[in-house]
């Protein structure tokens, strides 16, 4: 594993009093190649789903198709916590390498099985147990990757460019999937998926890791060890210490921590409210409204536009000033704008709305993220990662079935207030947490 060399002294011809100059991110050679491999990976991952739907929508019933799309999500939830302390304990690029190779043979393999005969449900079962098995450790490893790839000045630069790598491996995701499967079936969308992943390895392997600093980054609720001794305890990879030992260290250090705590809770009541609506409501919402496939299609556009917006201006800015208090303001505007879209009257306002919405949750997103990889200590990311993965993962998808069932009992009006009521407590949370609210992005 390479590192980023010392700054240089004065032995290398420079003053060693003199200021050294940031390399900005996105003209950063290793932050590039790092986004180059995390794009790939995720554009292949929506290959992945969209041939596996397909696939399995064509092998079984709808009941069993959605068996197999359910089969992921169980490891994926019962395991995230688990492989954020493999991550802290590895380290997250040697996961991350490793979980992208994993995922690449198993979605090969089952290409391969696919052009050869015609297997049925089992091997897609099957693959996507071992999808969401692997995914509870590469997810919290991704997480934790960021901070060992630029400086702390950066990371907010580079949330906004990992959400850029995210809405455009959406856009061409998507489509890419949909033209494997037309030309040659599961098994040519599930291969372009494959070699996707497998193209990300040797950009991966490529990236040099910046050396972890020794305290931690920005703790306002004390230095590094998780009761602000400074001392990081059991944190991974010391002496002695289990995984278990390692993954009630890190809940503890959370739980102790008076930025990251509050901000679980933010995260948490942001996703809750946030999802029904957008994943689920919508579409009902559109059909009440007779907008039909097309006015849905357009509202979702909106959302990705603005939240692409809200990723490009954090790319370019680099840092938002009160980074704590302008999270709570743009969760609480966009939970505003999310009960305001069941109330609009056309395709056009709801269009409008959305593009609000998308660049107002997109920038408290981004916001999160940033604060979280700032001020976790680094020892601890991994876990960190892993359990804001897991509110967002694991727990907040299970309101999207209570919201439609509500949604069929009390309409669409009342279910959008409710969600946008408890994603409106996400930004009083941040507002009543002292340090939270304080709190600023590093220069």
């Amino acid at each position: 594993m390479t590192t980023v060399p010392p700054a240089p002294t004065a032995s290398t011809g420079r003053r060693t009093g003199a200021p050294a100059v940031e390399r900005p991110a996105h003209r950063d050679g290793n932050v590039l190649r790092w986004l180059a491999a995390y794009t790939l990976s995720m554009v292949g991952d929506n290959i992945y789903y969209i041939a596996l739907s397909w696939a399995a929508v064509r092998a079984g019933s709808p009941a069993q198709a959605g068996a197999v799309m359910a089969v992921g999500s169980v490891p994926r939830l019962l395991l995230m916590l688990g492989g954020g302390t493999l991550a802290d304990r590895l380290g997250p690029r040697t996961v991350v390498i490793g979980s992208d190779a994993v995922r690449c043979a198993a979605v090969l393999a089952v290409a391969a099985l696919f052009w050869a005969t015609s297997p049925g449900l089992w091997p897609l079962a099957v693959l996507a147990l071992v999808f969401g098995t692997v995914d509870a450790v590469f997810l919290p490893a991704v997480g934790a990757l960021p901070a060992r790839v630029t400086s702390r000045g950066q990371l907010a630069r580079v949330q906004g460019m990992r959400g850029l790598a995210i809405r455009l491996a959406s856009v061409v995701g998507a489509p890419l999937g949909g033209l494997g499967v037309a030309l040659g079936g599961a098994a040519a969308a599930l291969g372009t998926a494959g070699l996707l992943m497998a193209a990300s390895v040797p950009l991966l392997v490529s990236v040099r890791l910046r050396k972890p600093p020794q305290d931690a980054p920005g703790d306002t609720g004390g230095t590094g060890g998780p009761d602000g001794s400074g001392d990081t305890g059991g944190s991974a990879g010391t002496g002695g210490s289990t995984a278990w030992r390692d993954l009630v260290d890190g809940l503890r250090y959370i739980r102790r921590h008076r930025v990251l705590a509050p901000l679980m809770l933010t995260i948490a009541l942001g996703d809750l409210g946030f999802m029904a609506p957008l994943n689920v409501g919508l579409a009902l919402l559109a059909d009440e409204r007779g907008w039909g496939a097309s006015g849905l299609g357009w509202t979702l556009a909106g959302f990705s536009a603005g939240a692409g917006a809200a990723s490009l201006l954090l790319t370019v800015r680099g840092r938002l000033p009160r980074a704590g208090r302008t999270t709570a303001y743009a969760i609480i505007a966009g939970a505003v704008a999310i009960g305001t879209l069941a109330h609009v009257p056309s395709v056009v306002a709801a269009l409008g709305v959305a593009v609000l919405i998308g660049l107002l949750t997109g920038l408290s997103g981004a916001l999160c993220g940033a604060l979280l990889q700032t001020q976790a200590d680094p020892a601890y990311l991994g876990r960190v990662t892993a359990v804001a993965g897991l509110v967002s993962l694991g727990f907040a998808p299970l309101s999207m079935p209570l919201s439609a069932a509500a949604i069929g009992i009390w309409g669409t009006g009342p279910v959008f207030v409710v969600s946008a009521a408890v994603c409106g407590l996400g930004g009083v949370v941040t507002l009543a947490a002292r340090d939270l609210r304080r709190v600023e992005l590093p220069r």
